[in-house]
């Protein structure tokens, strides 16, 4: 889901090849603590958790040179030192997620039978690998698997419910509580016991967004599978769901913001900005209004303050807002309006090209303002 456009990376001062610098440096801590076969489960959205420590921490941030590696066309780099208490966080999350998410593959029969014991074993092993990693960190996973093991109940109690319509809370909280109890760890391992609470905050809207984000993209082939959809279960319209996304979003940026790392660049490069086209790129196939709110107008007076809302074309939603003379889709839009809401948007921490703008950018350029047709100005 956390994909850092490189041409971004620039805006912020950063090197794009920092991106790379963490996952490499998962990657090997994988292999380091659990051998080369636990290298498979790295899980690049949990880079972030890397980067959220060393963005926490006072101490300088760990590198190591790493030797040649394909991915890197045979380069060596300097990556995130493998023993450092960020990397061995993502670790433990890589670890313990994909545990899960194997699991729920061969209790979905996706798996072929011949394949369901092998992959079984896998799950069983790297969740006793997070164990270890997790004991290593000071880090109670126990409620985090036992939580996982419930999904496919919960799923279940659904599917038996007679009005499901107040279940998806249920349904999301279990990966809630995994990505707050990571995200809050970050403030543990930094040494920052004052982030904790707003750390936790903003997993738990991170882990929302997740959760909704994959349902959201899943659901015509879910149902076309017969596969659980959350969102088709309970009854979940396109346009609740992201008017949930959206109020998630304002409040882990609410929670970020607590913590006083709204304005680190790294955090807004590889966290915040990738959350930002992940939700313009599921708005524009919503499309759709969620609520009518102060910053009602005529299509004449139109007027956003920022620089980037001004030169950037709107995606569908935002044009069926102007048509019907609204500015807001849901809660989080308001939150990020002026207060008493008039439709301009609050100052942006920087004040050029957001090249998240771009929506999925996929080219590999890594230029992509200037060469997809986002019509931004950076």
């Amino acid at each position: 889901m956390l994909r850092p456009c490189a041409h971004g990376a620039a805006k912020y001062g950063i090197d794009a090849a920092e991106w790379r610098t963490h996952m490499c440096g998962l990657c090997l801590g994988l292999r380091d603590q659990h051998g080369q076969l636990a290298r498979a489960t790295t899980n690049v959205d949990a880079i972030v958790l890397s980067v959220l420590t060393e963005a926490q921490s006072a101490d300088a941030a760990g590198r190591s040179t790493a030797g040649p590696c394909a991915l890197r066309g045979m380069r060596r780099a300097s990556v995130a030192a493998a023993d450092s208490p960020g990397v061995r966080l993502a670790a433990t999350a890589s670890l313990l997620l994909a545990s899960a998410k194997v699991r729920d593959h061969v209790d979905d029969g996706d798996a072929a039978r011949v394949a369901r014991t092998p992959m079984a074993k896998a799950a069983s092993r790297w969740a006793g690998q997070a164990r270890v990693s997790a004991q290593r960190i000071g880090l109670d996973v126990e409620p985090l698997v036992a939580a996982l093991d419930s999904q496919t109940r919960l799923e279940r109690a659904v599917r038996e419910q007679d009005d499901p319509m107040d279940s998806l809370a249920s349904l999301t909280a279990p990966t809630q509580l995994c990505a707050s109890e990571f995200f809050a760890h970050t403030a543990v391992l930094a040494d920052r016991p004052g982030n904790v609470d707003a750390m936790r905050t903003a997993g738990w809207q991170f882990g929302r967004i997740a959760h909704l984000a994959d349902a959201v993209q899943d659901y015509d082939s879910d149902l076309a599978r017969g596969r659980f959809n959350p969102l088709a279960a309970t009854g979940t319209t396109m346009p609740q769901a992201y008017d949930l996304l959206r109020e998630s979003d304002s409040r882990l940026r609410a929670a970020v913001a607590d913590a006083e790392l709204d304005t680190v660049p790294t955090v807004r490069w590889m966290l915040l900005d990738p959350l930002s086209s992940v939700l313009r790129g599921l708005g524009r196939g919503i499309g759709a209004v969620g609520h009518v709110c102060s910053a009602s107008h005529d299509r004449a007076d139109v007027q956003l303050s920022s620089r980037r809302t001004r030169n950037r074309r709107p995606g569908v939603g935002e044009s069926l807002a102007l048509i019907l003379g609204v500015y807001c889709t849901g809660y989080a839009c308001c939150a990020e309006h002026t207060q008493p809401c008039t439709g301009e948007r609050k100052d942006p921490w920087i004040n050029n090209c957001d090249c998240s703008d771009c929506g999925d950018c996929d080219c590999g350029c890594g230029d992509c303002c200037n060469c997809c047709d986002c019509d931004c100005s950076c």
